[in-house]
């Protein structure tokens, strides 16, 4: 009999509701709805594919593993966009006893290369050929990889034909099929044991190479259970859209194993730039998104809301006061009273009803922010649309959820209580621990960083906090971004920078000061809000030729709001006294942000380390 793993959840769902939709992609136009017994299938024929290719089981080396020394890895590595091929292959690789490995489409060939070879991996599912033209890049370092399949309805290119490996269609790729047994396929299916590998996430690497994070099936199915079965209720009611990485943790908890293991449908987006269209068409119950995603919205509605005027202006204000009174209520689990009650059917029938369909937030009834620290003000601003936010807390290490803002249970400014069965508590020097059965049992191919992390049964977050009397986590930091000015002072420029991000003209910041005097700040301008200033102080020409970070009436503006509205609010010592206006913002393309848009402050110290040094070269009493 199989282990409790995702692939046979999915065939289980196969049999118990075969004909329910369990994902949609659109073709031609038009959303096509695929049923669960059709996605068995396909996975099915995906994993005897990869047998007949010669892929393995399990990872070479690991401890524990089952897989003979002359086998090749069970890992299979997949590089692109959000596609049913996607979650095929992942599905298909783990039913075969294989493992795995998302890429990141902003992977560079060094990085494609590097995983490749430390995965060792046989082969790879490529989106296109713009993707496949990285691997062919370091095809001459790639000892261990046999073959690369495109996505459906791509055609090889020239250039691959004298490619070291095999280069299949994905046509080609699924008539590899008939060469294994369905026999075959379920023996070594049933032979999966929980404690074997589900997955390797990479981590994004804001410092080094990335460590590879090894998730068991036990780690996945458990966590898929806590936070999709028991935390957040759903069933094959609900909808998510598929857009944030799938080589990320947290989107592969959302469309492939919170998904199978609830029978909710996968939405999948068209590309990054269309999830705003795709969330209008689909309007999914379920909505999990990154803070820049949320603070994009919450700029692009109060711009909107700003320009606002008489009757419609009137409307708006007290519609999204009465959705912030019954938003608080309903986050401490409290349903409002009469008379607020009937002002909110009032307030969602002129307001709400036709705001959210615009977000395509009309049906959402969990809304997530994660995978960083996102603002009270962005929350608060939600609120007031009749959407409640609630932020989630974790990390790869811990198979995404550590604790979560869960509904009536939702207090902003923290991340909630530890989910149902995992335990937190504080370190002596402030250090968030985590245990559980969500922790993963170590780095692949790094017993040392596994040492450093897993420290007597408890995951060693690297993230500072603090937990309330009643339960609820607060991130304050991370322990290895703290700055030591050169007074001695230890300061985590978390909170900093997120006060410096609520001033509207501010799109990121980043603040530096270590081993330094005072603290200053490198921030970049929020495209809108720059446009609607140099619109105010007839700047147009400036914000033509890209001058804009540069004019005096931008630092003005900038100056005053650090000084009125920032530093009060912090000890002088945690103060900022200076600070420089970048001409760009920070992006993936350029190297500055991770994939999951978490700044690389290594990579920004040295890209802009004569900006910093000239912060300090005039020491200024104020901003």
């Amino acid at each position: 009999m199989a282990a409790d793993t995702t692939a046979a959840r999915l065939l289980e769902l196969a049999q118990s509701q075969p004909e329910s939709c369990a994902y949609q992609f659109k073709q031609e136009g038009r959303w096509q709805p695929v049923p669960w017994r059709r996605y068995a299938e396909q996975v099915e024929a995906a994993a005897r594919a990869l047998i007949a290719l010669g892929v393995g089981t399990g990872l070479p080396g690991r401890p524990g593993s089952a897989q003979a020394p002359s086998e090749a890895s069970g890992a299979v590595a997949i590089l692109g966009f959000n596609r049913p091929e996607w979650t095929i292959t992942d599905l298909a690789a783990a039913m075969a006893g294989g493992v795995p490995v998302g890429l990141y489409t902003t992977s560079s060939p060094e990085e494609v290369a590097y995983i490749l070879n430390h995965s060792e991996a046989p082969g790879i599912l490529v989106e296109d050929t713009d993707q496949l033209a990285k691997v062919l890049d370091r095809a001459a370092e790639l000892p261990h990889l046999r073959f690369a399949v495109l996505m459906e309805g791509v055609e090889i290119p020239p250039e691959a034909v004298d490619a070291p490996f095999r280069v299949l269609s994905w046509q080609a790729f699924q008539k590899q099929a008939e060469a294994t047994p369905r026999d075959e396929l379920l023996r070594r299916h049933e032979a999966v044991q929980e404690e074997d590998l589900a997955t390797l996430i990479y981590t994004s690497g804001t410092t080094g190479p990335p460590k590879a994070v090894m998730l068991t099936h036990k780690n996945v199915s458990w966590t898929a259970d806590a936070a999709f079965r028991n935390l957040f209720k759903v069933d094959h009611r609900d909808s998510s859209l598929s857009y944030l990485p799938l080589s990320h943790i947290a989107e592969k908890m959302f469309s492939i194993h919170g998904s199978v293991a609830t029978g909710y449908q996968v939405l999948f987006a068209e590309s990054l730039e269309a999830v705003p269209a795709n969330l209008a068409e689909t309007q999914p119950t379920i909505v999990f998104g990154v803070p820049r995603v949320w603070e994009k919205l919450h700029a692009a509605v109060a711009a909107k809301l700003e320009v606002a005027t008489g009757f419609k202006a009137k409307v708006a204000a007290w519609a999204t006061g009465v959705g912030r009174r019954t938003s608080a209520l309903r986050c401490r689990g409290e349903e409002p009273p009469f008379g607020l009650a009937f002002q909110h059917r009032l307030a969602d029938r002129l307001f709400f009803s036709k705001v959210k369909p615009l977000l395509g937030l009309s049906r959402v009834r969990i809304a997530i922010s994660g995978a960083a620290p996102i603002s009270s003000e962005v929350l608060e601003f939600l609120s007031g649309l009749d959407v409640i936010l609630q932020e989630v807390y974790g990390q790869s290490e811990g198979c995404g959820p550590t604790s979560f803002n869960a509904e009536g249970q939702t207090r902003f400014g923290t991340v909630g209580p530890a989910i149902p069965g995992v335990e937190v508590k504080i370190a002596d020097d402030g250090e968030i621990l985590v245990r559980g059965e969500n922790v993963f049992p170590g780095y692949y191919k790094d017993p040392d960083a596994t040492a450093e992390t897993i420290r007597d049964g408890w995951l060693c977050s690297g993230d500072l906090g603090t937990v309330s009397d009643d339960g609820f986590l607060t991130v304050t930091g991370r322990k290895k971004e703290i700055l030591i000015t050169a007074g001695g002072k230890n300061i985590s420029p978390a909170n900093l920078e997120a006060a410096l991000k609520k001033i509207p003209l501010v799109a990121d910041a980043v603040v530096v000061g270590d081993r330094r005097k005072f603290l200053a700040a490198l921030v970049t301008l929020e495209p809108e809000a720059a446009r609607e200033f140099a619109a105010e102080q007839s700047l147009e020409d400036e914000l033509d030729a890209g001058t804009l970070h540069a004019s005096p009436a931008v630092r003005e503006a900038l100056d005053t709001a650090i000084r009125d509205q920032v530093n009060p609010r912090f000890a002088r010592v945690q103060q900022v006294r200076a600070f420089t206006v970048l001409p760009g913002n920070f992006s993936v393309d350029t190297g500055e942000l991770t994939p999951t848009m978490k700044l690389k402050r290594r990579v920004i110290d040295e890209r802009y380390a004569e900006e910093i040094e000239s912060l300090y070269r005039v020491e200024s009493d104020g901003a």
